[in-house]
């Protein structure tokens, strides 16, 4: 059936068996056929052209009437109020909004009736008395419905019909709406323009959602010093005062602001700011408000009873934050908070940390979290006059050292869902084993876009890839970690795309996929810059690639040395991505229309300039270093560079804070440059540089030659040029006929001021250079030659080459000339005939890990592509994640991954898999595995992520080279083989293991930090 008569038959959208492919490839059918697409993945019930298939909602000058009854929840009367604000911000016309009864509905006209199933008096009289089927909403968590009903009240003919199964459900209906209409949830915090349409209307059949996927979708605002704190107290206070108490900021004015887009987006859920705040103290409507929006409350991980820790404990507490001391205090302490969160619908935090979110201390922590939780219980059954609380929402964060009291045998609950959380860095340490799955508290995740803690902050500018949060949370939906789903947010903004998306996967888990992650983005890029499909096409590289770069190391721990300055030539192609980013992102933003130019600058255009201007910088300032050891004058070019880079690192600054008249100001104050330790600096710090005297020639004389992949330059002596140190031959440069550049360069530079002219001499006619001669001054310092090989002209094996450099035209006196050998060894290497695979060169074989030559399945599970992720193209992983029963498989005996390549060199090889740093997800009897075999030797398993006490991570995570920092967990086994044709095969062991890319070493891999580009395949 295709989609326009699915639309028109009248049946439920969940009538048909849908797979989320086919859902998303109908809605954006829907889209194309009603104009517009301004959804992302949901039901499209909206049209800008009348049908016979339509309800008017905006037409001609006027707007269908929208009518509510009064008994229902005030905050679906205040959504309703934005929903009448969104129809005039596409139409330009207002409706009208009133309350009715079923006897006095108020309207002849064709309205809109909107309200919650058994709360509304009016809803509830239409179902009755049409019979109106609402089975599939009713009793369903935040479930709506909405339809054209014929005669639903008298004195009216048919009115479009939204109900809510709930609260929530009513509300979701209505913003679901707006957001089709074309208002964006981010309207107001990213200044994304509205889509006029004169016309506006709605499909009869409507839309529809069941249940969401995950039942609370919090953010957290954390970390909230400078950016959120001084940008909201600069908004939303006067004079910059905040709250008596707390002096904070965050009052009704910010929250309710925040409350609106939680809604917009479909969250549910809160974990206010705490650092310098308390939520019920620094406005007394706060709370109150929360609630009648339609918020559900909570504290975070460390702010047991709906108290803010260390703020309230401070101003009130009496005594230490130390339950093994001071429990009555505390317990009264609690008490009071109980008392004033009782009549508000909240999520209650339980359990205790220490002091300044520290364990807490005493010598038997277990028992005394035990007796806390004991007592917490009391608490609750008292104020909220309960004799049994299992009802009651409650959450324990199974945070660092609380895990740990887990595995050790803290008795938790059953009703009181476990919330698992990260490593900080984006990797669930621990997820529901099948044993814990039963709970009636159920389990969820607590997750980070933003941390302040070791190996270093990243508090600055979004690092966090889609497909990643994708393949992490989607581990959670399948092992039932679905109750609620927290992420910490710092600022809030730049992280506004991947929040949304992280929001709407736990609303409705089905839609989204790993193929069609991208098209999240591009929905997202057409809803919020009305591009085209090219264009929107682009926007999601772009933001893939910048996620992508970002995520390779967080830039908060990016050095100048991070990425090789002499192999593979690692920094030049880093900078060159960077640089084709910036031109793509301002190409895009150049063309938007002005009114358009702000969101796209916010979202998108800042995080790339801000982000590529840091890593150029970065490599610039490893350059001047560089090169001033080798002797060369354009080191001073490279520093210029930096200190250019550095201060426009400012001014990017400035543009985001002055954009909208200054709309924004304060929130990009965090600084970012020269971390010395995991916390943030005082003040951002130019990275080290280093200069030569611009007018004092080099020892050697004038021109300095430095060849690829060496530190060392000639003539004159250099600590890299050979072990010695002193009196060390000419450089000799080796390069294989499958080397994947196909090139070598060679640098010829000013070693001071002195001009000269150069030219070459080459002794083999299969050397071709691409340039023979140039002239090096201080205007121009340094020009590349490029050596190729016409391999054709060579015999098998090693043929040696020269190519002398000569320096000529220096205004000495007496005139001198200075003659630089470089010798070229090339190596000529041949395949057999029919041979496919991937070929050595360099003493070293790479592939990316989605590059298999064949994929066998075992038990139904077959390893998969997750598109986009990792550090390089991709990740593969076994899937379904649930396969074989959940069980592992034995080393060799697995679902596995074949790879055919060709070595020249023999002997010991390394086979290092690139794996992502997933924690041990299934527990500690569980680690992740998996295992590797060339041909038929031995199968080797590898169980990389290390053990560690229980709630620590292992010493390899830590410290600026460890797993966190790097974002990927370098995994090796040594094997022996001869040279020749050969096949790589890596087996599954355990689920959930992300393979990247990998490295075979047969002698030659040079460092670096991305590995060896992919080597040549033959096919």
């Amino acid at each position: 059936m295709r989609c326009c008569e699915i639309l028109l038959s009248g049946r439920s959208w969940w009538d048909y068996p849908w797979t989320s492919q086919m859902l998303l490839t109908f809605y954006v059918a829907l889209g194309s056929l009603f104009s517009v697409v301004n959804g992302l993945g949901q039901a499209t019930c909206v049209a800008f052209q009348s049908s016979a298939s339509t309800f008017t909602v905006a037409s001609n000058g006027k707007a269908a009437p929208l009518i509510l009854s009064s008994d229902d929840w005030p905050g679906v009367q205040r959504a309703a109020q934005d929903f009448a604000s969104d129809i005039e911000r596409v139409t330009g016309i207002k409706p009208s909004i009133s309350n009715a009864t079923s006897s006095n509905p108020a309207h002849s006209s064709l309205p809109i009736i909107i309200g919650t199933l058994g709360k509304s008096s009016l809803i509830d009289q239409i179902v009755k008395s049409t019979k109106l089927d609402v089975s599939a909403i009713e009793n369903q968590w935040e479930a709506f419905t909405t339809q054209v009903v014929a005669n639903p009240l008298p004195g009216i003919s048919k009115a479009y019909v939204m109900i809510g199964a709930d609260k929530r459900g009513t509300i979701f209906a209505l913003y679901d709406h707006s957001e089709q209409f074309g208002v964006s949830p981010w309207y107001w915090w990213a200044d994304v323009p509205t889509r006029q349409h004169s016309s506006l209307f709605v499909t009869s059949s409507g839309c529809s959602h069941g249940s969401p996927s995950v039942k609370y979708r919090a953010i957290f605002l954390n970390d909230e010093q400078p950016a959120l704190q001084n940008w909201a107290s600069d908004k939303f206070t006067t004079n910059g005062t905040g709250a008596a108490l707390t002096g904070s900021p965050f009052n009704h004015l910010f929250y309710t602001k925040l409350f609106e887009l939680l809604l917009r987006i479909k969250a549910n859920h809160l974990w206010p700011a705490q650092w310098s705040s308390a939520f019920g103290v620094d406005d007394p409507q706060n709370q109150f408000l929360a609630d009648w929006y339609g918020i559900v409350m909570g504290t975070s991980h460390e702010e047991p009873m709906m108290r803010s820790i260390p703020v309230e404990w401070n101003l009130f507490g009496i005594g230490p934050w130390d339950y093994s001391v001071n429990a009555q205090n505390i317990y009264n302490f609690w008490v009071a908070g109980a008392e004033r969160a009782k009549p508000y619908e909240n999520v209650w935090t339980v359990g205790m940390r220490g002091d300044g979110d520290e364990p807490i201390t005493g010598s038997a922590p277990v028992e005394l979290l035990e007796t806390i939780e004991a007592n917490q219980t009391t608490i609750l059954k008292n104020v909220l006059n309960l004799t049994d609380v299992s009802t009651v929402p409650q959450s324990w964060a199974m945070y660092k050292e609380v895990e740990g009291y887990y595995d050790e045998g803290l008795q938790v609950e059953d009703y009181i869902t476990l919330l698992w959380t990260d490593d900080n860095y984006g990797n669930v340490r621990r997820y529901p084993l099948p044993s814990e799955r039963n709970r009636t508290g159920g389990a969820g995740v607590y997750y980070h876009l933003d941390y302040v803690g070791d190996p270093s902050d990243y508090k600055w500018i979004t690092s966090s890839q889609i497909s990643k949060i994708y393949e992490q949370m989607s581990i959670a939906i399948e092992r039932e970690a679905s109750r609620i789903w927290v992420l910490n947010v710092g600022d809030l903004k730049p992280y506004e795309r991947e929040i949304e998306f992280f929001i709407a996967y736990g609303w409705d888990q089905s839609l989204w996929n790993p193929d069609n992650l991208d098209t999240f983005v591009s929905l997202w890029a057409q809803r919020e810059f009305d591009l085209s499909d090219s264009d929107a096409t682009t926007v999601a590289d772009i933001v893939a690639n910048l996620t992508r770069f970002n995520a390779r190391r967080k830039p908060e721990s990016l050095n100048s040395t991070t990425f090789s300055l002499i192999n593979y030539r690692e920094s030049d192609n880093v900078q060159a991505a960077w640089n084709t980013l910036q031109d793509a992102s301002t190409a895009i933003y150049n063309k938007l229309p002005s009114g358009t130019q702000p969101a796209f600058y916010e979202l998108v255009h800042h995080t790339v300039l801000a982000s590529a201007n840091l890593g150029n910088m970065l490599i610039a300032a490893g350059q001047s270093v560089l090169r001033a050891s080798q002797a060369r004058l354009s080191a001073n070019e490279f520093a210029d560079q930096t200190e250019a880079l550095f201060e426009h690192d400012f001014d990017l600054e400035t543009d985001y804070h002055t954009l909208l008249d200054g709309k924004w100001d304060h929130m990009m104050d965090q600084t970012h440059l020269g971390y010395a330790y995991w916390q943030q600096p005082m003040q951002n710090s130019m990275p080290q540089i280093s200069r030569v005297q611009k007018n004092k020639q080099a020892l050697p004389g004038v021109m300095r030659i430095s060849p690829e992949g060496t530190l060392a330059a000639w003539p004159g002596d250099n600590q890299f040029q050979c072990a010695q140190m002193f009196s060390c031959p000419p450089p000799t440069i080796n390069i294989d006929q499958f080397a994947p550049f196909g090139n070598v360069y060679i640098d010829v530079g000013a070693g001071g001021p002195a001009p000269f002219t150069w030219t070459t001499a080459v002794n083999a006619s299969w050397l071709t250079l691409s340039q023979s001669q140039g002239s090096i001054s201080p205007n121009n310092t340094e020009e590349r030659v490029f050596v190729s090989v016409d391999w054709d002209q060579l015999d098998e094996g090693l043929t040696e080459g020269a190519i002398n450099f000569t320096a000529g035209g220096v205004a000495d006196n007496p005139p001198t000339t200075l003659l630089v050998p470089v010798y070229i060894v090339a190596n000529k290497t041949s395949v057999p005939a029919g041979f496919k695979g991937f070929v050595e060169a360099g003493g070293g074989i790479a592939f990316e890990a989605e590059h298999a030559t064949r994929n066998n399945s075992v038990a139904g599970m077959v390893w998969r592509i997750l598109p986009g992720l990792g550090r390089t193209l991709s990740g593969v992983t076994p899937w379904p994640r649930l396969g074989n029963k959940e069980n592992n498989f034995t080393a060799g005996t697995g679902p596995s991954l074949e790879y055919d390549f060709y070595n020249f060199n023999g002997g010991n090889i390394t086979v290092t898999n690139l794996v992502s740093p997933s924690g041990n997800g299934l527990g500690a009897d569980r680690p992740l595995g998996f295992a590797v075999q060339v041909d038929d030797g031995e199968v080797q398993s590898n169980y990389f992520f290390p053990p560690a006490a229980p709630g620590e991570e292992p010493d390899a995570w830590d410290g600026l080279d460890g797993f966190a920092a790097n974002n990927i967990i370098s995994a090796a086994n040594t094997f022996e083989i001869a040279p020749g044709s050969h096949t790589l095969k890596l087996f599954m062991i355990e689920p959930a293991v992300v393979v990247q890319k990998i490295v075979i070493d047969t002698g030659g891999v040079q460092p670096s930090y991305l590995g060896p580009p992919e080597s040549v395949l033959i096919q």
